[in-house]
């Protein structure tokens, strides 16, 4: 591995979570200000991400069970670099639909601070899909 790998082993702990769309440019935290996860990548090639919404409710019954689903976004896998990206091979996730599928993500990393964006593609936490991505920050455990 290069020296550029082994600068993003470790653990990055979640401090924002934003969205943007493209046609408006409107950018929201549709989690909240403050929400929890954690993103680890491993000296094996192996990486995991867990993000969740700052306020989340005990699941008891089906809309409060749904209600944490869709709060939620787990995946592992194995990664790799290619230049400012990092693209994870992914087996097993919190959507199935993205089990077996490469995950691509552009990051830019400064000091203790990493910052992951996602592509442009169909934000699935508005409604009707418009074309948008996701920005997330991360500080070094």
């Amino acid at each position: 591995m290069s020296e550029r790998d082994s600068k993003l082993h470790g653990s990055w702990r979640l401090i924002s979570f934003e969205t943007e769309l493209q046609d408006s440019n409107e950018r929201s935290q549709p989690w909240g200000t403050d929400p929890n996860g954690y993103l680890m990548f491993g000296a094996d090639g192996r990486m995991m991400v867990l993000v969740t919404a700052m306020a989340r409710e005990p699941g008891n019954t089906d809309e409060k069970l749904l209600a944490l689903f869709r709060t939620l976004m787990a995946y592992t896998g194995r990664y790799r670099i290619d230049g400012d990206r990092f693209i994870t091979k992914i087996d097993a996730s919190s959507n199935e639909a993205w089990n077996g599928s490469e995950q691509e993500r552009f990051y830019k990393l400064d000091g203790d601070t990493l910052e992951v964006s996602t592509a442009w593609m169909p934000n699935p936490l508005v409604s009707g899909n418009p074309t948008g991505r996701a920005t997330l920050r991360f500080r070094r455990e």
